[in-house]
């Protein structure tokens, strides 16, 4: 495993080195509050799941929030962070030192990744967008219908983005994603407000699903927001606990073994296999399964093939997520590696299968954790939902 290592190694000096390049705000730099419960309920954002945000309530109703590593280890914190303050348009409320002032709600911004285009999905709040990186693998038939007349511009992909059409977009802040290579150097220069979005990077589903709630805080829509995780929290909790009761029932599971699953496929020489602490894992155990990779990798590494063959060969279930051109099939799957036939999965036909090119996943499953469970449940568990269609996954034909 010393490649692995090294390869983890290498990726998170990678992150600290984006961090210090991204980030306007460092850790230790801002000044004492003071601050008050003195807000209505229903609009008040207090994270339960996220891990990567954090929002202080000011009695001039000055919002402080700030973004971390939602990766990142308690004791282990990163020093670097971002800190804003966000003020009621319009005022000209003073700003505790150390927080970037951001006035809202905004009026328009740009979004980098689908990830953060499903949030404003999930808010109704399309008119709030003037650009996107581009329409691949994009289902949305809103969003189409305004890049197609123009009111939402394609800036361009991860370093190559078009400052023009940035700058002609004008939005008041565009949302990023730090830790990727993004070349946001160009995009810092036009003095535009970054606003990083760190959902892609928290380990557990519900807590990716509930960034909806800090783009909300931008745009003045937390009531909504509240009200919509409200309902997939419900739904996605309810859902495990008939997984939990099922495997502890004396008449269901109890004695047999809960079934075993792993993920991706070989590309380029490689395997690239998600933690064990990753969003993806936490999902499978929330759906009765046991992921193989038990480490505590919330991101992924690439593995040889002979290494993830010896953890995998006996794994009851395999899911694989791909834009495959056409009809995906075993047949396929055998032809772009003869050596799959070798896993369980593949002989007794249990792979669970997604085409991103004929379902939108990166575009909305995000913010609908709790159907993405249900089809793993109805794999996993077809007793639980019974006669279930899936709208992300469903066991390969």
């Amino acid at each position: 495993m010393r490649k692995t290592h090294y390869l983890s190694l290498m990726g998170a000096m990678l992150l600290v080195l984006t961090l210090f390049a991204c980030s306007p705000t460092r850790t230790g730099n801002r000044s004492e509050v003071e601050t008050t419960d003195d807000v209505d309920s229903a609009l008040r954002i207090v994270p339960r799941y996220a891990k990567g945000f954090t929002v202080k309530y000011l009695k001039d109703g000055v919002r402080l929030v700030e973004v971390s590593d939602p990766q990142a280890d308690e004791d282990d914190r990163m020093p670097i962070g971002y800190a804003f303050a966000l003020v009621p348009r319009g005022s000209e409320t003073e700003v505790p030192e150390g927080y970037e002032r951001v006035e809202v709600p905004i009026r328009s911004t740009i979004t980098m990744t689908a990830l953060q285009l499903s949030n404003f999905t999930a808010l109704r709040a399309h008119d709030f967008i003037r650009g996107i990186t581009g329409t691949k693998n994009l289902y949305n038939k809103d969003i189409l219908k305004r890049v197609g007349d123009g009111s939402i511009q394609k800036i361009g992909m991860e370093g190559n983005f078009d400052t023009e059409l940035i700058l002609a977009a004008n939005p008041d802040v565009i949302f990023i994603s730090p830790f990727k290579r993004g070349g946001y150097d160009a995009i810092k220069e036009t003095g535009i407000t970054l606003i990083p979005h760190l959902g892609y990077k928290e380990p557990t589903p519900l807590g990716q699903a509930e960034w909806i709630k800090f783009v909300s805080l931008f745009i003045g829509r937390e009531a909504e927001a509240n009200e919509v995780f409200q309902g997939i929290e419900r739904r996605y909790n309810g859902l495990k606990q008939r997984v939990d009761s099922l495997l502890a029932s004396p008449t269901g599971n109890e004695g047999e073994a809960v079934p075993t699953v792993f993920s991706g496929e070989m590309h380029g020489g490689n395997w690239y296999a998600v933690g064990g602490r990753n969003h993806l894992a936490q999902m499978f155990r929330d759906a009765g399964a046991d992921y193989i990779i038990h480490d505590d990798n919330t991101g992924g590494v690439n593995l040889e093939y002979e290494q993830l063959y010896a953890t995998a060969a006996n794994a009851d279930y395999w899911r694989i997520l791909n834009s495959f051109p056409g009809q995906f099939s075993y047949e396929a799957l055998l032809a772009s590696e003869p050596r799959n036939a070798l896993f369980k999965a593949f002989r007794e036909r249990h792979v669970i299968y997604c085409n991103m090119r004929q379902t939108p996943y990166y575009e909305s499953a995000p913010v609908e954790p709790d159907q993405v469970l249900a089809d793993l449940v109805a794999v996993f568990h077809p007793e639980l939902l019974p006669g279930h269609e899936g709208k992300y996954y469903q066991l390969l034909k």
